[in-house]
């Protein structure tokens, strides 16, 4: 399902990502750029990372996946910034994803700068989760849901596959709501909105009229929202949190994706109705076809590149999210839930 799109700011990257292309170093202020840095092998095809710059060094924000052409792009980036690596003093990540979070590491090794991130974000690092959550738990979540058990192999996270992502750094700062990024005179004020994952953080900038909104408000596509360890109603918590975002209408919206854009409140309110009418779509499954499993429920709900191109991790991130959307329809009362090994779900009465 998708959304109806924001007006982009920046034409030229509104233009690039339309041809497909990675667009240009930009300076979207005369001491804050933006870097695009290639994501390998997937379809948002870059992170938009972005270098505020003072008088003691440069924070990146985001600096992007872990890969070699990743950090090419970083470092030229830098250095059209009239930066370099050894100018790097922090590294503030909105969330921990891989193409967030991925470079955080090198950074610091290479320049000795200091990771920041929110402390709920710290508690759901692979290497944190590692501790306290059961060697089954990937496979146990799968089963419940109802993926069937050739797919479900497929599907599982592997220790090999795992291995990078254990890797991910903990932080050194931890910004919570309304902390300040420690940056000279730079005024960018974390802003905590939960959903896409429990510790994502917005930066807002009062005197550089910049909202840097990591993957919670995008301008054309919806971030997924999926059942995740650290948050058992993520789908609540993400409508909270864009309820609170549409309060920065008047800064220029810098996501970490796809392009800039002005009109957060009217790109938030779209994107709540999304989620209603998803929860809509997800009552007509149910009602049509009886109880049913995540599994049996997201294979019937509308995709916008159809289910059957919905392949590999894509089908897992899918189910994730369906699992959201009933878990939030089930504390409203529209759906009910006949938990056993796997759980099977009903509209409710």
């Amino acid at each position: 399902m998708s959304t109806v799109p924001a007006e982009p700011s920046a034409q030229g990257q509104w233009e690039a990502w339309k041809r497909k292309e990675l667009p240009p170093v930009e300076k979207v202020r005369e001491d804050l750029w933006s870097v695009p840095v290639p994501i390998p092998h997937n379809p948002l095809r870059y992170t938009i990372t972005y270098l505020s710059v003072s008088d003691s060094g440069v924070v990146v924000v985001d600096p992007g996946w872990f890969a070699t052409e990743t950090w090419d792009a970083l470092v030229a980036g830098l250095a059209i910034a009239g930066a370099s690596v050894s100018d790097v003093v922090g590294v503030v990540v909105t969330h921990i994803h891989a193409d967030h979070h991925g470079l955080s590491a090198r950074l610091k090794q290479e320049s000795g700068a200091w990771i920041a991130m929110h402390p709920a974000e710290r508690e759901v690092l692979p290497i944190r989760l590692a501790e306290t959550t059961p060697d089954s738990f990937d496979k146990d979540w799968l089963r419940s849901s109802g993926v069937p058990a050739d797919v479900a192999a497929k599907l599982s996270f592997s220790p090999d596959a795992m291995k990078p992502f254990m890797e991910l750094s903990l932080p050194d700062i931890l910004l919570s709501d309304g902390d300040v990024v420690p940056h000279g005179s730079r005024t960018m004020r974390a802003v905590w909105t939960p959903g896409h994952t429990p510790g994502h953080i917005c930066l807002y900038d009062s005197v550089r009229g910049v909202l840097l909104t990591g993957d919670h408000v995008l301008p054309r596509i919806s971030p997924n929202i999926g059942m995740m360890v650290g948050d058992d109603d993520p789908l609540s918590s993400y409508i909270a949190s864009l309820e609170r975002i549409a309060g920065y209408d008047s800064a220029e919206v810098l996501p970490a994706h796809e392009y800039r854009f002005h009109g957060v409140a009217r790109r938030t309110l779209a994107l709540i109705k999304h989620h209603q009418e998803r929860c809509d779509e997800i009552s007509a499954v149910l009602r049509a076809n009886g109880e049913s499993t995540a599994w049996e429920i997201t294979e019937r709900l509308t995709w916008s590149r159809g289910w059957e191109n919905v392949r590999g991790i894509m089908r897992r991130s899918a189910v994730a999210e369906t699992s959201a959307h009933l878990q939030y329809m089930r504390k409203l009362g529209s759906v009910e839930l006949i938990d056993g090994e796997v759980r099977r779900w009903r509209a409710g009465m």
